[in-house]
């Protein structure tokens, strides 16, 4: 029997995939058949939109250049806080339900709406009144609740939304929807989109970073900040709380920077090779993924050290701004971020979900975020960089105003609500000091000026300067876009 070296069952292997059936081989092979002028024509129009989205890999810039029209925001940081802050204990002052107290939500109220299985059986519906004070703020004389002093005390500098809503009742299709702009998974987010449109500000760092607050809640997943059909350099990139701040960041032992050079661009070379004979668009991604690897090697040890901050700077942010994986660390992170060019970030804060024992793990998450987040709002405005940063704050739904199980010691918990909540924004073009949108007495019911997450997406796109409506990627066919093919409108009300 005949024995092979390992070089030439290597070299053997590396023609057999080469000569496998690439998109073009097929096509010419299936144009002997008798479908061949149909399956040409179907297929030119996504070979051309793959050869297109290859050329928007290797490119600086976006698809769209500088945008459809002049941008007011260059920039967005959006503090997500998941799980679903409650409206009526936190933003949404509703004083007249305390004479209301443990009596059953109409039904006229109600309407039939949609609930959830954890309390569609409950015998009862008791209306759970805040507990907590809510106190007017600046010269809008807005109502803010006692958990949130800092943010109140800003209440000039922001826009409250108070009439958000969504279709989505569960926290992994809600999550999904206000991510993506589609409650079925596999759509890209909107840092992706933003980045596949505007390209890079910093050639050194992510256009899309995600900043993960301590583990605790429900869980959170990466399809979150994915790029679904987009090219995969426009996902988010993750930054970790511990260890490097993006997985192998570090070199190995033994292995110097000269060195990772010299074996990357041996790496380069054969996916470049790869690319010439199939013309796989993803392995220019995986190319411009490498060298941004590279790059981050130098770039984000100086991002993440914090030698440089003032300490009456870091003291804004709280005590534990310092320490990697809380809100403070991260609103500050973010705020570096925004100075060195990315585009985007996420900062998830998580454990918002209180269907029991509210008072008690609101307050705890109240006083977690509060501080940071309005330390932010100010020092971006200190450094002239508010202007062109677009802030958002808010989750995926609201809670409802009656109380899921029994009233008890004032220790109460809200299911979820996605007719209503509160988000608020800062920065980027919009109106200050103002207020939009209104719910019924009952906080249940939107009554003026319905925004629904569509309209979120549209207004966030407008802000940097992108038609939402003309903001499309041909996929399977379609002309997909952040906001779908229903209605949504950008909210001008809120713009300056």
């Amino acid at each position: 029997m005949r024995t092979i070296s390992w070089n030439q069952r290597s070299a053997q292997s590396w023609q057999d995939w080469c000569s496998l059936q690439n998109r073009r081989q097929f096509v010419g092979r299936a144009a002997q058949g008798l479908g061949s002028i149909a399956l040409a024509s179907m297929l030119q129009e996504a070979s051309l939109g793959k050869q297109q989205q290859a050329a928007d890999v290797s490119a600086e810039r976006g698809v769209l250049g500088d945008g459809h029209f002049p941008a007011r925001a260059k920039r967005v940081i959006w503090l997500f806080m998941a799980g679903a802050p409650s409206q009526i204990d936190t933003f949404d002052y509703k004083p007249d339900m305390d004479r209301w107290f443990d009596q059953d939500l109409p039904k006229s109220v109600r309407k039939g709406q949609r609930l959830t299985t954890m309390t569609a059986s409950q015998p009862r519906f008791p209306i759970a009144p805040s507990m907590f004070k809510f106190h007017q703020h600046g010269q809008c004389g807005r109502w803010v609740s006692e958990l949130f002093p800092n943010i109140g005390s800003m209440s000039d500098d922001l826009a409250f939304v108070h009439s958000m809503w969504t279709e989505a009742i569960n926290h992994d299709p809600a999550i999904t929807y206000i991510q993506t702009g589609s409650q079925i998974p596999g759509k890209p987010s909107v840092g992706a989109w933003l980045s596949y449109g505007l390209g890079s500000m910093n050639r050194s760092l992510p256009d899309f970073v995600v900043l993960n607050c301590a583990p605790r809640g429900q869980a959170l997943y990466s399809r979150l900040w994915g790029s679904g059909f987009l090219p995969s350099k426009h996902a988010g990139v993750a930054f970790r709380a511990q260890g490097d701040p993006v997985l192998f960041l570090s070199n190995p032992d033994g292995v110097d920077r000269d060195i990772r050079r010299l074996m990357l661009d041996r790496v380069q070379a054969m996916n470049q090779r790869i690319h010439d004979e199939l013309g796989d668009p993803e392995t220019q991604t995986r190319i411009a993924q490498f060298e941004m690897a590279f790059r981050m090697q130098a770039s984000v040890p100086e991002l993440t050290d914090m030698a440089d901050e003032p300490e009456h700077v870091v003291s804004l942010y709280g005590r534990e701004a310092r320490t990697p994986g809380t809100f403070g660390y991260n609103c500050l992170m973010a705020r570096r971020m925004m100075e060195r060019g990315v585009r985007f970030v996420q900062v998830f804060h998580r454990d918002w979900d209180h269907h029991g024992t509210l008072p008690d793990k609101i307050r705890s998450q109240a006083s977690e975020a509060d501080q940071p987040a309005w330390a932010l709002v100010q020092d971006l405005k200190r450094r002239g960089m508010l202007d062109d940063t677009l802030v958002i704050w808010g989750g995926e739904f609201g809670r409802t105003i009656y109380s899921q199980g029994t009233l008890k010691h004032n220790n109460y918990g809200r299911d979820h609500h996605p007719k209503c909540f509160t988000y608020w924004l800062a920065g980027g073009g919009l109106r200050e000091g103002m207020s939009y949108g209104k719910t019924d007495e009952f906080s249940y019911n939107i009554a003026e000026n319905p925004v629904h997450i569509r309209d979120l997406h549209a207004t966030i796109l407008h802000q940097l300067g992108i038609d939402h409506t003309r903001f499309t990627v041909k996929h399977r066919g379609l002309d997909e876009r952040l906001t779908g093919v229903q209605v949504a409108n950008v909210v001008r009300d809120l713009i300056v």
